[in-house]
């Protein structure tokens, strides 16, 4: 019985009045590779994605190399000072000096020794994840609750009514002035400094949600109902798929503001992490150890962003990317 494909070609052929040749014979599974090439189908998918990486890795070396060589230019010209303004070569390059002042792990801990604990490289990863790591479960957290709220809002007009107000009230609210809550609430450890991350977000995630929802388009959900399809249906098949772009982006921009509050929350003593070690510099007036900690908050930011791009990507496998489209014109 020949395939749909094959009674399309008929079909076509038919209509035109010439006979199709038939495909060329090869193996199970063979796919036809471009004129000239002699590489393995595997081979040439790797090819291509080295030439994408390459090009993209190079552009972010080249743009940091241009930021860190200017700011190495005003040192040597004399309009920086190092002493309030060390260039990168000199907070960058003292790893080890640096990286001592990360042992807050077991510093804050009474009766413990700062010269206990840890190597100077272990006590740097141990602060970066756990930084990362409240960062990324109040990010969860706060992603589940709101729009699982924003979808109820839209969903029963019971809760649109009772919770929405309450909301919109709540959002202008600074996380910073959630912070005595949670240190009454929650005491010291990563509690509270999630509930930083969660508090920061959620307002604004579920007035996301809400005003994604409105955004649908209202075709999509009058074909649904044409069709027979129920509320739940529409909500499940075609509202949450057709917001899940919006959301995912508006969850990345959010990311940098969860890195932001957990700092604000690590530097009031919540527990150690790369906020204590900030205060720790500013404290001791130690400028060399303030840009160091920013860089590896950069660093561990970029690799956070691009972890959340490749997710995006996962989930919206069916979206183009849209990188460059308006880049030529």
């Amino acid at each position: 019985m020949a395939s749909p494909l094959q009674q399309a070609r008929g079909t076509a052929a038919g209509r035109t009045g010439g006979a199709t040749a038939p495909p060329a014979a090869g193996p199970p599974g063979a796919t036809s590779l471009p004129a000239g090439s002699r590489l393995a189908g595997g081979r040439i998918v790797v090819g291509e994605a080295i030439d994408r990486l390459i090009p993209k890795v190079g552009w972010t070396l080249i743009s940091v190399g241009m930021f860190a060589l200017i700011w190495e230019l005003l040192w040597a010209v004399g309009l920086a000072d190092p002493k309030l303004l060390p260039p990168p070569h000199i907070f960058l390059g003292a790893f080890g000096d640096q990286a001592k002042f990360f042992n807050t792990a077991t510093r804050w801990q009474i009766g413990v020794s700062a010269s206990a604990g840890p190597t100077p490289a272990e006590a740097v990863l141990i602060t970066v994840l756990a930084s990362g790591g409240r960062v990324l479960a109040g990010l969860g957290i706060a992603a589940v609750l709101s729009i699982a709220l924003g979808i109820a809002i839209r969903y029963w007009g019971l809760v649109d009514r009772l919770i929405l107000p309450s909301v919109t009230l709540l959002a202008p609210v600074s996380p910073i002035a959630w912070l005595p809550v949670a240190i009454f609430v929650f005491g010291i450890g990563n509690a509270p400094a999630i509930f930083m991350v969660v508090i920061a977000l959620f307002f604004h995630m579920v007035i996301a949600t809400v005003n994604q929802i409105d955004g649908v388009n209202r075709n999509l959900v009058n074909v649904a109902r044409t069709m027979g399809a129920s509320k739940r249906q529409i909500y499940g098949r075609v509202i949450v798929p057709a917001i899940l772009p919006g959301i995912l982006v508006f969850l990345r921009l959010n990311l940098f503001g969860a890195w932001m509050v957990v700092l604000i929350a690590e530097s009031t003593g919540v527990g150690y992490g790369l906020g204590q070690v900030i205060m720790l510099a500013r404290n001791t007036f130690n400028p060399s150890l303030v840009f160091f900690t920013i860089a590896l908050i950069g660093f561990v930011g970029f690799l956070t962003d691009y972890l959340m791009r490749l997710i995006q990507k996962r989930i919206l496998y069916w979206m183009p990317d849209p990188a460059g489209v308006l880049r030529g014109l």
